[in-house]
């Protein structure tokens, strides 16, 4: 029999518009089209009696019987309003309106616009209440605060995607179909124990009915190094001046600006163009012989950029390629994906290859399965960022007159001269190390379910999940002859190797039924989740070659050194939600959850984590109805207890006991024939320690106004968290060698407001805009710490402990002698408090006590890291068929601890390169200065603890991201089976407005001391990308 053919035109039917791209299928088969440019589309029927699905993004599904009809038009109706659309929370799906807890939801469309090379970047600025910290190291993890620091230790929130804690990190961008962040207890305490720090659930892309649809997408990009001179350093004929000022008598300049220097078995010295010290024929160099070796090195007398010797502009690519589709029975999804991102930093890159598929199956009316698998290898350099020794901060720690390489083309450095020094060179290290330094990870991701509905309002699913993890690092430190500080240093290997796997095992029953104006939805489960690890390291030195094919243990000659690890937990849980919701006005929620973990000793194994939440829809009161311009208003509060187990160890109940050579191993029959092992104590166990817990309060309102042309959210929260996880630094006289177990010993306080206002409007019927903002203010407090109140953490070599961590005071806090001033005569030094080493042109510390001396018990808290508040800034807007787009981001109110100062501004250091200020500094003529004199060594009233000097304020705005894109006509492209083409041109970073004078001020750190400033890979750096979404 001969097919026939069906046509029709799909039309909004608020609108009457003509509706491009609507999926048509012909119920339980493959067959299935797409409506042209003009709603128009053609389908040929395999019989008479078909049915007819009509599907499209925002608007409600539609099965139309055809029913021997050759011609079927369409009016699809649109979602009521955003506040209809569905957010997936915890283990279920609820209405926008319906929701009592604070749940950001991420604009979806901001991250189809906008290009992130990972999820955890593209999260910035887009949700309030949610801090995120990026750096310029490609792969390198993201730290994300939701509402502020919580802990001492980890305050990572947890991350759901599919229903699978895993790494946000490792997802492709491309692949998210929703993200909301759970943010109080009303929301988070059905993850209990996991909650504390908040979560971010992530939903991926899947299959929908329609026909196959194949997508492509693509970008190509630079990033560019900062430009100029990022450090503000000395020229090398300014440095020559300051240097003999600050170390008078120097080899190198006693008699003025050199044209060599040099460095022999006999000793190191400088010399003039023509002085036979420096003739090519007595050059010599061997990589494992400084003993012999004789350098000469020319000197830069323009002043060497070891900056952009460094950091040189970097390409990165990605590919993305997408195919999905579906019938009534069965929908699929299959993606790849591909990163190359290089960093700016030579030897720093990212290399990401991913693939997802999932797909579900309608095995009966009732019955429903499906799985969900993702597999990702990614390999990087190892890189230490933030470190005081190593990596950027060898950059401001050369000086300008020391040249990259040699006369003979080796790399130059430290040890080709006098006085340079001994820091090592940066560049020289990145090069040796290129394919030597390597991290190859594995993971594995998924889970499979199954989903059966009976009695009508009853689901029922299952679903078992897996999470599998494989890890190989390899770290080699090669000779360094041309450094002072690794000359007589012989090479040397490190490799580890590293498995996990986390199991989850989740059951839960739904119940969901409307009685007249009653609606009652309730949830039950029980969750059973083990983690296992072990790990093997190994390290060697003294490798005859530095070849990488050599660079194996065996081939090392000195002593092995090598360890191994293991880590096992589990947690169970039972948890029950309901919601209830009268006539559409009155809306409660009760959670509980019951976790028991492994991690905690017998007696505080089990933990209860109670929350309620109501709303109240007062727009639908009758009193209300006269506001016209009013749409919704909905008023929230919300209060509950979640739990966390994050910094504590599965053997943190036990106490752990260990051995090795030169400790526990002895002579035991005392006729030194032999040794024996012995064991010793290596931690302290603790069976008491139990949960910290999270208890949050939180208010709000939220509202839609001039039919959701107009949103506003706005609350207030209050996080206390008690019985603090951290393990407190004891004397060693107390543990005896051991370290100390994970203890409750404080409490922490957050409070705050996040607001998110959004505008979304029509101009003309060409012309659509779009603005967001979201700001959080923020106030962090430490409320108790055991005896005596404080500890300290983060610290600089020759400066001491930066941070201090103290009851009343915020989290990170920075604490030394706050600097009046400089003494600029002896008689302002007599006439003031009594202080070691003062002298004019030295620092001038605050007498707080006021007993005439300055002592550590003047010391102060100088500056708080935390900012005051946060916020993001979308902008949008469409004509015709381009878009355009901007984003946003600002910090306020934070100090910076800069202590890059230290190195640039004194001589106690390094004898490397210095900054520019010091042109500025103290002299009897120039008293007008806050830079101090410039001095050969370091004293109490200089350079040798915290004070205010190093602080800065952090804030800053940037903006972060802008796009600009066209996509073509549809007509233009049914006529070479494309139904959508999108082509793109972004800049990222393209100004940051900032006070700060160190690389850039978005700066990570340890959760007890962040804020400091060691020198930090910037993420600050011009971006420009161009890419394409094709879809077939």
């Amino acid at each position: 029999m001969q097919q026939q053919r069906i046509t029709g035109t799909i039309t909004d039917s608020k609108t009457g518009e003509a509706m491009p791209g609507v999926n048509v299928l012909i119920e339980g088969t493959t067959i299935g089209t797409i409506t042209d440019v003009s709603g128009k589309y053609t389908i040929d029927k395999p019989s008479d009696n078909v049915v007819l699905i009509f599907s499209f993004i925002g608007y409600i599904t539609q099965r139309i019987s055809a029913d021997g009809r050759i011609v079927v038009d369409v009016n699809l109706e649109a979602l009521l309003t955003s506040l209809e659309e569905v957010v997936v929370t915890g283990y279920s799906v609820q209405r926008k309106k319906d929701i009592t807890g604070s749940v950001a939801v991420v604009e979806m469309a901001d991250l189809k616009t906008v290009v992130s090379r990972s999820a955890q970047q593209a999260l910035q600025g887009l949700a309030s209440g949610v801090n995120v910290i990026t750096t310029g190291v490609p792969g390198a993890a993201s730290k994300i605060f939701i509402r502020g620091v919580t802990s001492f230790g980890n305050t990572d929130p947890l991350v759901i995607v599919d229903g699978i804690e895993q790494n946000l990190n490792n997802i492709s961008a491309t692949d998210i179909e929703s993200i909301q962040v759970l943010k109080d207890a009303g929301a988070a305490s059905i993850y209990g124990v996991r909650g504390a720090n908040g979560v971010i659930v992530v939903t991926t892309k899947k299959g929908k009915v329609g026909a196959p649809v194949i997508s492509y997408e693509t970008y190509f990009g630079m990033t560019y190094p900062l430009p100029g001179n990022p450090f503000d350093l000395l020229n090398s004929q300014d440095f020559m001046t300051v240097y003999n000022i600050g170390r008078p008598g120097n080899e190198l300049f006693r008699n003025g600006m050199p044209d060599y220097m040099f460095r022999g078995p006999a000793g190191a010295g400088a010399a003039m163009e023509g002085d036979p010290r420096v003739d090519p024929a007595l050059y010599f160099y061997a990589p494992t012989n400084t003993g012999k070796n004789y350098l000469i090195q020319k000197v830069n007398k323009e002043g060497e950029d070891w900056f952009h010797a460094l950091f040189k502009p970097a390409p990165t690519q990605s590919h993305n390629l997408t195919a999905s589709g579906g019938t009534d029975k069965s929908k699929y999804m299959f993606s790849l994906n591909y990163l190359s991102q290089e960093g700016t930093l030579v030897n720093t890159r990212l290399t990401r290859y991913s693939a997802r598929i999932n797909s579900e199956y309608s095995v009966a009316k009732w019955l429903k399965a499906g799985e969900n698998v993702s597999i990702t290898y990614i390999s990087a350099p190892g890189f230490s960022n933030q470190v005081e020794f190593g990596g950027i901060a060898e950059t401001f720690k050369q000086m300008p007159v020391t040249p990259l390489k040699d006369i003979m083309g080796n790399w130059g450095g430290t040890f080709g001269g006098p006085d340079l020094g001994s820091s090592q060179n940066p560049v020289a290290v990145q090069y040796r190390n290129i394919d030597k330094d390597v991290v190859n990870n594995w993971y594995i991701v998924g889970n499979t379910y199954a989903e059966a509905t009976f009695l009508k309002d009853f689901t029922a699913r299952t679903s078992i999940g897996f999470n599998v993890a494989n890890s190989y690092f390899s770290d080699f430190t090669a000779t360094q002859t041309e450094n002072v500080q690794s000359s007589t240093g012989d090479n040397s290997l490190a490799v580890s190797a590293s498995y996990a796997s986390t199991m989850t095992f989740t059951n839960t029953l739904n119940y969901q039924k409307v009685l007249g104006r009653h609606s009652i939805k309730a949830m039950a489960g029980t969750e059973a989740i083990s983690y296992l690890s072990r790990s093997v390291n190994g390290s060697r030195s003294k490798f005859f070659s530095e070849d990488f094919n050599f660079l194996v243990l065996p081939n090392g000659t000195l002593t092995i050194s090598n360890s191994s690890g293991v880590s096992e937990n589990t947690l169970f849980s039972i948890f029950a939600r309901v919601d209830y919701d009268f006539n559409g006005k009155y809306i409660a929620g009760i959670t509980v959850r019951r976790d028991g973990s492994s991690r905690f000793g017998p007696d505080s194994r089990y933990g209860f984590f109670p929350s309620a939440s109501v709303g109240w829809r007062i727009s639908e009161e009758s009193f209300m109805s006269n506001l016209s311009w009013l749409d919704d208003l909905k008023l929230r509060a919300s209060y509950g207890v979640l739990g966390s187990q994050n910094n504590v160890s599965g053997d943190n109940s036990f106490f752990l006991y260990g051995g090795g050579m030169g400790t526990t191993y002895y002579d035991i029959t005392g006729v030194s024939t032999g040794i024996v092992p012995g064991y010793a104590q290596t931690r302290i166990g603790n069976a008491a320690t139990g949960w910290e817990e999270n208890i949050v309060t939180n208010v709000g309102f939220d509202a839609s106004m001039f039919k959701s042309k107009f949103t506003v959210s706005v609350e207030y929260y209050k996080k206390a968290i008690k019985g603090l996880l951290f393990s407190q630094p004891l004397p060693a006289t107390v543990l005896g060698g051991a370290t100390s177990p994970t203890v409750n010993i404080g409490d922490i306080q957050n409070t705050g407001l996040d607001a998110t206002f959004g505008y979304r409007g029509t101009i003309t019927s060409d012309l659509h805009f779009t603005a967001s903002l979201n700001v959080t203010s923020y106030k962090n407090l430490v409320v108790d710490i055991p005896n005596p109140g404080y500890f300290y953490s983060g610290g600089l070599q020759g400066l001491g402990s930066i941070c201090r961590n103290e009851e009343d005071y915020p989290v990170s806090s920075f604490y030394g002698y706050k600097v009046l001033g400089l003494f600029n005569s002896d008689d302002e030094v007599a006439s003031a408090p009594t202080q070691t080493a003062a002298a004019p042109g030295r620092f001038r510390y605050q007498d707080t006590n006021g007993d005439g001396a300055i002592t550590d018990a003047d010391r102060v808290h100088l500056g708080n890291p935390n900012p005051d508040f946060t916020y993001g800034i979308t902008l949008g807007l469409d004509y015709k068929d381009f878009d355009f787009s901007g984003i946003f981001y600002g910090v306020q109110g934070n100090e910076l601890f800069n202590t890059t100062r230290a190195y640039l501004h004194f001589f106690q250091y390094y004898n490397g390169a210095k900054g520019n200020a010091l042109l500025r500094a103290w002299t009897p003529e120039n008293t007008n200065t806050t830079v101090p004199k410039i001095e050969s060594t370091g004293s109490f009233s200089t350079s040798q603890v915290p004070n205010s000097y190093y602080i800065e304020d952090g804030s800053y705005f940037r903006l972060k991201s802008l796009v600009l894109g066209y996509t073509i006509k549809q007509n233009v492209l049914q006529k070479v089976g494309i139904s959508s083409f999108r082509v793109y041109a972004q800049a990222t970073n393209l100004f940051t407005i900032t006070n700060y004078t160190g690389l850039d001020p978005e700066l990570g750190g340890a959760t007890s001391s962040f804020g400091l400033d060691f020198g930090n890979y910037p993420d600050s750096e011009l971006g420009m990308m161009f890419g394409l979404n094709v879809t077939f």
